[in-house]
Parts: C-alpha cells; sequence; structure tokens
C-alpha cells in the first residue's frame, strides 16, 4: 500500500512516499528547483519519489496534504475582521490568492497532479490538521511505543502549541495554544529585528547567541519578559500584540516600540552586527529556552511519560533540545531529521496510514538517506558536460589518501548516496574539512561558504569514539543537540570574542561557549564516512571532522552530480569526491577560471 504525502505552499514544500507504514522516499522541492526554501508543489520531489519506486499517481492508495486550508482561511479571515481598519493591506495582501485558486483546494491540487501525469484518475485528497501532521511526522519514525508528542511553530491554522499523548494503538490532543500567541513568531520577530530572515535566519540568531555578554543579556532579556509576553504556570504565553504587526499588517513587529524598549532601531541586513545585537540575540535565546523548559515540565506532568516526541520548526532549536534533554524529565527524546515544514509530508502520510493501523516501534536508526542517488554513468556524464579533468577509482580504496589530504588542510567537497533528508547535510551531501586547524573555520566561510563570519561549523565523529571529546555523551545522529567540547578553555573576556581566539583541540568546530552541534555516525548508519573518519584518525590521531553542508550561501544543498560540480567550480574548494571520482581543483584551474557561478539570494 502506498501514501502519498505533501507539503507545499507556505515553505520548505516536500513529498514523501510511505509503503506500508515504512517511510521509502522523501525530498524537498528546493534540492530540485535551486530555490531554497521552495513555497511551490513539490512536483519534481513527486516525479522523483514515483519514478524510484517505478509508479504512477494511479499506483497510490491514498494521497494526503499537511495542513487544512479552509481551517487556515478561516484563521486569516476572523483576524483582519478582528484587527480592522489597520488589517486592511493585509486583506489586499492575503485575499487575492485565497479567492483566485486556495479556495477551490482539492481542485487545484488534482491541477498539479495533471501535469505530472495527464492520466491520472482524480482520486481523493485527504487532509491533516498542521500540528497532527508535526507531531505524526515525530512518533510514527521513533522507537517508541508510547509517547508525549509537543509541537511548537509558527502557526499551523490556528494552533501554534500542541501536547499529545500518543500510543500504539490511538492518539489524543491535550492542549493546545492558539494563534496569536505564538512561540515560534516570537522567535522570528527577535530574528527579524537582528537583521535576519524569517523563516531562514533563526539558526543564525542561535548562533550569534554566545557571542553575547552575560549580563547586559540577563538585562535585556528582563525587558523582553516585562513588555513583550506574559508566561503562564503551564508555560503557555501571551504576547503583548502592542508590540507587534504580525496579526493586522505586513511586518511582524511595531518598529517604533522595539526601539523605545531596546533603544536600537531594527538592525538592517547591511548594517555593522555591534554588540548590542549579540547581547539581544543571547537575551532572546535565554527567554524561549526559559519558556521551553516550562513547557516541557507541564507536558511531563500531564503525561507522566518516560518519552517525548518534539517536532515543528521550534525543534530546530538545537541549543534548546540540550537544555531540555539536560532537564531529565524524559528517559528518551525523539526529534525526527526534518522537523520543520518538510517533515509534515511525511507525518501527514504516516498519520493517514496508523489511523486504523497498530504502530510497531522502530527497532533500528531511522534512514534519513531518503533522497535521489546517482550512477557511476550518471556522474560521469555530468563531469564530461564541463570537460573537467578526473581520476576513477572505487572510492573505498581511495579513502586512505583521502583522510590524508583532509589531514593536510584541504577542503573536501563529498557527494555519496542517497541525499539527507531534512535541513541538515548528515554526511552524504557534506563539505568536509580537517577541525584542527585554528583558521579552517575562517578559511571556509570566507572562501567555500560565502557566508557571515560569526558562524560556527559542526563536527561529525565515531558514535562509539564521541564520549572522549564530547559531552555529555550520548547518541545524535542528526545534529538535533549541542554537546560540549572537553578540551574547551573558557575565554574570560566580556567584549566581542572571535572564533579565531577559541581554545581547543578542536578551534573551527568549537563555539565561543565551548558547544558544538555534532552528529555521530556508525558502519550500520553510514559505512563510508565512518570509514573515512577511521582513517583521518589513523593519520591524526582524532576520528573527527568538519561537517557542513554542500552548497554555498543562499543556495539549497546540492542534489545532483550538476549542482555539486558548479559548487565546485565556484568556490575554493580544494577536491571534489563525487562517488568513485575525484577532481582536483589544481588539474582544473582552467575550467575554474572560466565558469560563471550562480548568483542565489542571500537568506
Amino acid at each position: 500500500m502506498y501514501t502519498l504525502g505533501i507539503s507545499a505552499f507556505y515553505h520548505d514544500s516536500a513529498a514523501a512516499l510511505i509503503k506500508n507504514g515504512k517511510v521509502i522516499f522523501a525530498a524537498q522541492e528546493e534540492r530540485f528547483t535551486r530555490i531554497k526554501g521552495d513555497s511551490n508543489f513539490p512536483t519534481n520531489a513527486i516525479r522523483f519519489l514515483l519514478t524510484e519506486e517505478g509508479i504512477t499517481l494511479n499506483d497510490l492508495e491514498n494521497i494526503v496534504y499537511y495542513d487544512k486550508p479552509w481551517k487556515k482561511f478561516e484563521r486569516i479571515v476572523d483576524t483582519i475582521l478582528l484587527t480592522s481598519p489597520r488589517s486592511f493591506k493585509q486583506f489586499l495582501n492575503a485575499m487575492p490568492s485565497w479567492l483566485g485558486e486556495k479556495l477551490y483546494f482539492r481542485t487545484l491540487l488534482k491541477k498539479h497532479f495533471k501535469n505530472i501525469d495527464p492520466s491520472f484518475n482524480g482520486k481523493r485528497v485527504m487532509f491533516s490538521d498542521h500540528h497532527f501532521s508535526h507531531a505524526a511526522s515525530c512518533f510514527y519514525t521513533s522507537p517508541f511505543e508510547e509517547s508525549a508528542a509537543l509541537v511548537v511553530d509558527g502557526v499551523g491554522e490556528w494552533a501554534t502549541l500542541s501536547i499529545y499523548k500518543f500510543t500504539k494503538n490511538s492518539h489524543k490532543l491535550l492542549k493546545q495554544m492558539n494563534f496569536p500567541h505564538s512561540i515560534g513568531i516570537l522567535y522570528s520577530a527577535f530574528t527579524f529585528y537582528c537583521g535576519f530572515k524569517i523563516n531562514s535566519g533563526e539558526y543564525k540568531l542561535m548562533g550569534l547567541a554566545p557571542y553575547g555578554r552575560d549580563k547586559e543579556a540577563i538585562k535585556i532579556q528582563e525587558i523582553i519578559e516585562k513588555n513583550l509576553f506574559t508566561t503562564f504556570d503551564d508555560g503557555s504565553i501571551e504576547l503583548n500584540l502592542e508590540n507587534f504587526e504580525f496579526h493586522h499588517g505586513l511586518k511582524t513587529i511595531n518598529d517604533k516600540r522595539w526601539k523605545e524598549l531596546f533603544k536600537h532601531s531594527v538592525r538592517s541586513e547591511e548594517d555593522e552586527l555591534t554588540q548590542f545585537y549579540c547581547d539581544f540575540a543571547k537575551a532572546s535565546q535565554l527567554a524561549v529556552e526559559k519558556i521551553l523548559l516550562k513547557i516541557t515540565k507541564h507536558v511531563k506532568e500531564i503525561t507522566l511519560s518516560e518519552n517525548l516526541c518534539f517536532s515543528g520548526g521550534v525543534a530546530l532549536n538545537c541549543v534548546a533540545n540540550s537544555k531540555i534533554k539536560e532537564q531529565n524529565l524524559f528517559r528518551n527524546i525523539w526529534i525526527h531529521p526534518a522537523p520543520g515544514d518538510a517533515g509534515g509530508a511525511i507525518g501527514a502520510a504516516l498519520g493517514f496510514y496508523f489511523k486504523d493501523k497498530q504502530y510497531k516501534k522502530r527497532e533500528d536508526h531511522f534512514n534519513a538517506y531518503l533522497g535521489p542517488e546517482y550512477s557511476d554513468q550518471e556522474i560521469l556524464r555530468s563531469i564530461k558536460k564541463f570537460k573537467l579533468k578526473h581520476n576513477k577509482k572505487v572510492i573505498v580504496e581511495s579513502i586512505e589518501s583521502i583522510a590524508k589530504d583532509l589531514a593536510e588542510g584541504k577542503v573536501l567537497g563529498w557527494f555519496q548516496g542517497k541525499m539527507e533528508w531534512g535541513p541538515r547535510a548528515l554526511g552524504n551531501r557534506s563539505i568536509l574539512a580537517s577541525p584542527l586547524e585554528q583558521t579552517m573555520q575562517k578559511k571556509l566561510n570566507l572562501k567555500i561558504k560565502f557566508r557571515e563570519g560569526f558562524r560556527p561549523f559542526a563536527p561529525i565523529t565515531i558514535e562509539s569514539k564521541a564520549h572522549k571529546y564530547f559531552e555529555p555523551n550520548y547518541s545524535n545522529p542528526y545534529m538535533q543537540f549541542t554537546q560540549r567540547v572537553k578540551s574547551y578553555k573558557k575565554i574570560d573576556s566580556e567584549e566581542f570574542k572571535s572564533l579565531s581566539n577559541i581554545e581547543s583541540d578542536f578551534p573551527s568546530i568549537t563555539h565561543l561557549d565551548g558547544s558544538a552541534r555534532l552528529q555521530t555516525v556508525n558502519s550500520e548508519q553510514n559505512p563510508l564516512i565512518t570509514c573515512l573518519l577511521e582513517k583521518f584518525e589513523l593519520v591524526t590521531g582524532y576520528p573527527i571532522l568538519i561537517n557542513t553542508s554542500f552548497n554555498v550561501r543562499g543556495e539549497p544543498i546540492v542534489c545532483s552530480p550538476i549542482d555539486a560540480i558548479r559548487c565546485f567550480l565556484s568556490t575554493e574548494m580544494d577536491i571534489l569526491v563525487l562517488g568513485n571520482f575525484i577532481l582536483r581543483r589544481e588539474e582544473n584551474l582552467d575550467a575554474i577560471t572560466n565558469f560563471k557561478p550562480e548568483v542565489f539570494n542571500k537568506d
């Protein structure tokens, strides 16, 4: 039995194919169109799923969309009426699309399916509640037979926070917080105030927070908690809507009121990143962590579960996730590799499939490698298209020499097997480098990724050896938590600090607070990258590499060999490993010189 799950038309459109209750393929539309966060209908992703499985749309038993558009429309209309006349601009902005195709959503979806396959038989499309899609994506991929499920995001139809209790036979919604009061929107407002883009810059705010000074951040946190929201005993919040405009206008915050509160204007993207915005980032992170810790305490009280499934866009905040984990309220915490809206595609399909079936808990790692894979022939065609010099050798026979290249400070594009599912590179579409060099973080940011210099890089290591270098010790296969670098030495200075001054055995993956967003791997989960780590350990003594996503700023993670080659040619990457093919920068200087890089919008 095949079920297709779809998320689309907001951001991070995606599609997932379920066979007899198991996810067999899933991909985000952005990887195919090369438009970051692409919200369009996932035509390319669906074509990939069907082609890989050798089926058509007419072979599907069910098609499930990840939220209920009519409930969302009801919320939009109600909000506009309640805030009129201030909401007139919002009305003008929202109504044309809704009064056009969106109100006839089944017809709209079927139109897109007909574009994929003109013989589509018009199968009925089912709709799932947005927050249930999030919760189902987490529980029905978890190793649990029962669990609490917490969903926190910007907004679904009405819900902004939901608490469920799942068992293998049933689920129950226990509590819900509704729009306009939203932790996700609050964090996005902080993101906007610091000059980053909403829905793509939240992780930058999280990464900026360690640059903040403790005393100043606490003062700002007090202003935030006194003026922007009220927190209740169960952790739910009520926003002071006088300081916001998202519910009635086209902007997120009331710029004038925020300037009065914090004595600084909204930062524009081009403005200098001064110490104040670092302090503010730290304060906002602390404020949201405080809310989430209170919520998870309440979740424990009302569910009495030993397990927690956490999903929604806020579950991508790996720093907050670690604080939740360190509370030790739950014996086990599971966060799906794609807890945001893309993951809703999986949740919609799994939630529908298990509505009348018993869930059998997963016994092994959830397979996050669900995307396209390319043969040697396909890779070679791409290499020849660019007339590049290359060497071919079975990759396992090249690993030792690749490890030596990395030990010598070379930066490597690593393209292997199936593409990862979710927003993070997990060792198949990665840029790899040595974490031992003090200058590597700066080199990667400025010459490879072309991104802000304050941003740290994540490490990858072998699961069984992680305890030697990181604490606390636990498996972290999807980078959903941060852990502390054991060799880190705290910097006492309260001034704006630089990652170039980090004192650690691994300076290029250690953040200012001594944390690292670690990925742990083993030979069952990813044998090739595990082997490379073992060989790197033989050369350097350490089984740790920098693992950052294979892309430049503003670009989605590479999907195809063509994408990888373009990224290689447009950066100062030293080596590109495409399956069994190795391309070296010094052997392709003419092609690099003549290549015209694609320009991506800044994220």
